[in-house]
């Protein structure tokens, strides 16, 4: 029997602890977008990033009943940002360095920064950002990558972030500063990415 459009999260992870598929199925219908883009931009490799949504959600619903309530979804994240993380090393493992080099080339997911109102420059020019800073980020240490992508795209505070990496709010807050200077440092490095990025928050005020 399916469940009311309506339910919790709360609920339906209540029902599912007490053998509810269908309960955790919604679960698994109303997060997976979110959880297979987190990895894909942690990871960089669509098949990797399923291999690694595939396994967030066995994981879940194994430790389902360790769920205390609260926030599902951030419960959630932090078990796809951990998966992720091992995603890389088993494919480290069974791939050696190809890996690594495959996953900076499929550049992650672009950065969303797309203003459907703009006109048709603004447009490409948005594009040319997104996956130029997709791109970047690709190439950030995975810890950097995993705290700047849960911190600034994700909307996670420091605390937060630190919780769902097992790290202190010190250690997040230096990975996020380093990660976001070798961004800064990639867009100085292409003047004509700057310049696009100028004129977008020239359009925004």
């Amino acid at each position: 029997m399916g469940t009311e459009p309506g339910t919790t999260d709360e609920e339906l992870a209540l029902l599912s602890r007490n053998g509810d598929l269908a309960a955790f199925n919604s679960l698994v219908d109303r997060y997976q977008d979110a959880v297979y883009g987190l990895c894909l931009r942690l990871v960089g490799r669509r098949e990797a990033a399923e291999d690694a949504t595939q396994e967030t959600f066995l994981s879940a619903y194994r430790a389902i009943s360790r769920f205390g309530g609260g926030n599902f979804r951030g419960w959630l994240l932090r078990i796809a940002a951990n998966q992720s993380k091992d995603e890389l090393r088993r494919r480290r493992r069974k791939d050696g360095a190809a890996s690594l080099d495959e996953a900076a080339e499929a550049a992650g997911a672009p950065i969303e920064v797309i203003d459907p109102a703009a006109d048709t420059v603004a447009v490409v020019e948005q594009a040319e950002l997104s996956a130029a800073l997709g791109q970047a980020l690709a190439e950030l240490p995975f810890e950097q990558r995993q705290a700047i992508v849960l911190a600034d795209l994700y909307d996670y505070h420091y605390d937060e972030v630190a919780e769902m990496t097992h790290a202190s709010v010190g250690t997040v807050k230096s990975r996020i500063h380093r990660g976001r200077e070798r961004l800064r440092g990639y867009l100085l490095s292409h003047p004509e990415l700057l310049a696009g990025y100028r004129r977008l928050e020239g359009r925004e005020e």
